[in-house]
């Protein structure tokens, strides 16, 4: 078998069990989005060496594969491929719980930075973002579980609280945005 098939040459792409559709569908660009959150994760593993860090974002590769199967085969019946289900979304959220426990909530907006692996963690923050809402989108044409779009949410939450920890572990203290306030000059 080769990698290439061929059918995308004519801007298909083939679902198990959804049958030959095209590229310009909502569903192909979702698992696009995830597919490129899951690279970026995977680049932020070069820069985080915490092991319990190193786990939690490589389980959350292997949930976006679930994730994109769930998204993929939609119209499977739900017992026969693997779904995004409530025990993820709890699992974000008793991470998320712990994490604040320590860190406590910011009063306000901060800067993303900080630590090389805090950046990254923002940046994965910020596209678990754009797939939420490519995702919301799909969701306004076909039936989604629930369960995966609480997931996508708390994710990106899950991203924000990381980063902060990375920056407490190293000391960096959490900068706000500036506000400037410019007069506005009169036209002539």
């Amino acid at each position: 078998m080769k990698i290439y098939t061929k059918t995308g040459d004519k801007g298909n792409t083939s679902f198990f069990g959804c049958g030959i559709v095209r590229k310009s569908d909502p569903r192909v660009e979702a698992l696009g989005v995830f597919d490129e959150l899951n690279s970026v994760i995977g680049l932020t593993l070069c820069f985080v060496e915490d092991e319990k860090l190193r786990n939690q974002l490589t389980k959350v590769q292997h949930d976006l594969f679930t994730l994109g199967a769930d998204l993929s085969c939609s119209a499977v019946k739900a017992d026969t491929i693997p779904r995004v289900n409530e025990v993820h979304v709890k699992e974000l959220e008793d991470a998320i719980d712990e994490l604040e426990e320590k860190l406590g909530m910011p009063r306000k907006f901060i800067l993303p930075g900080g630590t090389v692996s805090s950046s990254f963690l923002h940046l994965c923050r910020t596209t678990t973002r754009r797939a939420e809402r490519v995702l919301v989108n799909v969701s306004d044409t076909l039936q989604l579980s629930p369960a995966m779009l609480s997931y996508v949410n708390r994710l990106s939450d899950f991203f924000y609280v990381l980063a902060r920890q990375a920056n407490k572990e190293l000391d960096i203290k959490e900068q706000q945005p500036i506000y400037k306030f410019f007069k506005q000059e009169k036209m002539e």
